[in-house]
């Protein structure tokens, strides 16, 4: 007897319902002719393929009626079910409207290209770039040719980090130019400048621990750093009660565009919920991750006290040209993340923090085995299985595996989405270069369009007496990858993994057992007293963490991070939207917060 399912699915998803009969560009004849020649589209196909066996089954031996098999269920409404929910997602994408996508306009103002990313091309003694190389460069993101990518001039040994790869067609979450970031500080402007002057502060803070970023402290750097943030007239870090504070200094924020502002040029700059709660690493950073029956301690390889780069201008003008850089040296000892330049090194090889905080959240406490247990958080409300009497989920959906099937291929499209902001809108300076321009101004007299609120601050001239040069110090001594600054790969990976875990987990959750590292000694960590960590907040900070480290690692400005926080948390919604339409359970949505405060359901 053969079994005629029913799809409920359609009724949840009207895009399903208007999937019928009616398909642009692929008809309903054709779709059937597809069909029966793809053999291996029907499980007759597959088992006579496989197996040797005839249709008709009289192949000597033991034999299998092909047609019994089909006839336990109606394979063809499935393939049919498959082929609605693949064109309504592409339909409900397709329907995405293109929004503005606004620059700087720093391309086309200098003609000599100082307001663009050229490191890795050849430049002159100055830093400026070899414009012959810079057309070659515009020519392949123009083109889209993968020769002319191949022809790009370069100047040294380093090579361009994955241009083409916002080119690929990602076959769910919608497409990069679909997401809008407001477009970056100019060169010449005070707000570029109020970034430069956190980056030369984070470098000259780089070894001071975080336990003395809080609002009762003495130290006289942190105190400086302070003062000079709250005299800028364009500083958009987070703030308490209106003032840049030790507490709030180097924490995190996120960059919208302004909704209002239809032309997508206007700027919207929040501070996320639980970020200026509490220690200034998040716990997913502190705590072990379970691992199986094994864990993986927090502890990290850092560098030693020191390890400052690029504030040598030949040193500079060699990572500008794509140069071999210098190497790094680490501390022997390995240690919880304590100071600014340990953040830089937990950032400074993306990717496994937000893998790492779903296996805290989902592994359970383990009184007996307290070192290789989780925090047991539990799943978030909107997952199908909570209330269910009879069944949970799985690798397939809504349980681990699933989750972190989602991390991988976020990780994987965001970057997509990044990096066409990168290569083929904007195109934005590094802070390296930034400070090249403002070494020239001072050392050479040029007079490169530096806004004066960089040039006469106290971090410059620290800086200068700390390190000999006006250059920024950077914590790593390749500088930044070969691609451009605007806006950050690592934060974007960054915002879509924070996003799907807080789909997943319930928000509210209060940490069990936060830590701190001691303060006498960071290779060990003691318990955390004060206002309650939740799972939403500290998914947040860790996100702000990651993306802020890149910052203290001279390699991003604070909008690179803040704006790539948001475009990541879209690209999590897009995908998370067409994972809904494939479900087979009964299922409402995913409700959580996004960076902005608001509710949303998807």
């Amino acid at each position: 007897m053969q079994e005629d399912h029913n799809f409920h699915q359609d009724s949840q998803h009207p895009a399903l319902a208007n999937v019928g009969s009616k398909r642009s560009s692929f008809s309903s004849s054709s779709r059937r002719s597809f069909l029966s020649r793809s053999s291996l589209l029907t499980a007759a196909g597959f088992v006579a393929g496989v197996t040797g066996v005839s249709l008709s089954g009289k192949q000597g031996g033991d034999t299998v009626q092909a047609q019994n098999i089909v006839g336990r269920s109606n394979y063809a409404k499935w393939l049919e079910k498959a082929y609605k929910v693949r064109v309504a997602a592409a339909k409900a994408n397709q329907d995405i409207p293109i929004p503005p996508h606004p620059t700087n306009g720093d391309e086309e103002r200098y003609s000599n290209k100082i307001g663009s990313d050229s490191r890795g091309l050849p430049h002159n003694k100055l830093g400026e770039v070899d414009l012959k190389a810079y057309e070659s460069l515009t020519k392949a993101v123009t083109t889209f040719n993968h020769d002319d990518f191949e022809n790009v001039i370069l100047g040294g040994t380093r090579k361009l980090v994955n241009a083409q790869g916002p080119l690929a067609i990602s076959l769910e979450g919608c497409h990069p130019a679909q997401i809008s970031v407001p477009p970056p500080a100019a060169l010449a402007s005070p707000e570029r400048a109020a970034e430069a002057v956190e980056l030369y502060w984070q470098a000259l803070l780089r070894d001071v621990p975080f336990y003395k970023l809080q609002n009762n402290t003495d130290d006289p750097l942190v105190l400086a750093a302070v003062e000079e943030l709250n005299k800028l007239s364009a500083f958009k870090g987070p703030r308490e009660n209106g003032r840049v504070t030790p507490q709030s200094l180097f924490r995190g924020s996120v960059t919208y565009v302004d909704k209002n502002d239809k032309s997508g040029i206007t700027a919207k700059h929040v501070t996320p919920s639980g970020v200026l709660v509490g220690p200034h690493i998040s716990q997913f950073a502190l705590l072990n991750t379970p691992w199986g029956i094994q864990y993986v301690p927090p502890v990290i390889r850092t560098a030693l006290p020191g390890n400052d780069f690029l504030t040598d201008y030949e040193e500079w003008l060699n990572v500008q040209n794509g140069g071999a850089p210098k190497s790094l040296n680490y501390d022997p000892v390995r240690r919880y993340i304590f100071t600014n330049r340990d953040l830089s090194e937990f950032s400074h090889a993306p990717g496994a923090a937000f893998f790492g905080a779903a296996l805290i959240l989902s592994t359970s406490l383990n009184a007996k085995d307290p070192l290789s247990g989780g925090i047991g958080a539990p799943f978030n409300g909107g997952n199908p299985f909570v209330k269910s009497k009879t069944q949970q989920g799985g690798n397939g959906s809504f349980g681990l595996g699933h989750l972190q099937a989602l991390l991988s291929l976020g990780s994987s499209r965001t970057i997509r989405a990044a990096y066409w902001q990168k290569f083929f809108v904007h195109r934005t300076l590094r802070p390296e270069a930034y400070g090249g321009l403002v070494h020239n101004n001072i050392v050479n007299k040029t007079q490169y369009p530096i806004h004066s609120e960089i040039l006469n601050s106290k971090a410059i001239a620290q800086s200068f007496s700390k390190f000999g040069s006006y250059l920024l110090p950077h914590g790593y001594p390749e500088g930044s990858p070969i691609h451009s600054s605007y806006v950050g790969g690592a934060a974007a990976i960054a915002g879509v993994n924070a996003t799907i875990l807080k789909a997943y987990f319930d928000e509210s959750f209060v940490i069990p057992n936060p830590v701190v590292p001691d303060p006498n000694d960071p290779t060990k960590v003691i318990p955390y007293v004060g206002e309650p960590l939740t799972v939403g907040g500290e998914l947040n900070k860790l996100a702000t963490n990651y993306t802020l480290g890149r910052g203290h690692g001279g390699i991003h400005w604070r909008t690179d991070g803040s704006a790539a926080l948001a475009l990541g948390e879209e690209v999590a919604i897009s995908l998370l939207k067409d994972e809904r339409l494939g479900y087979n359970e009964k299922f409402n949505g995913f409700t959580f917060t996004k960076f902005d405060g608001t509710k949303i359901t998807v």
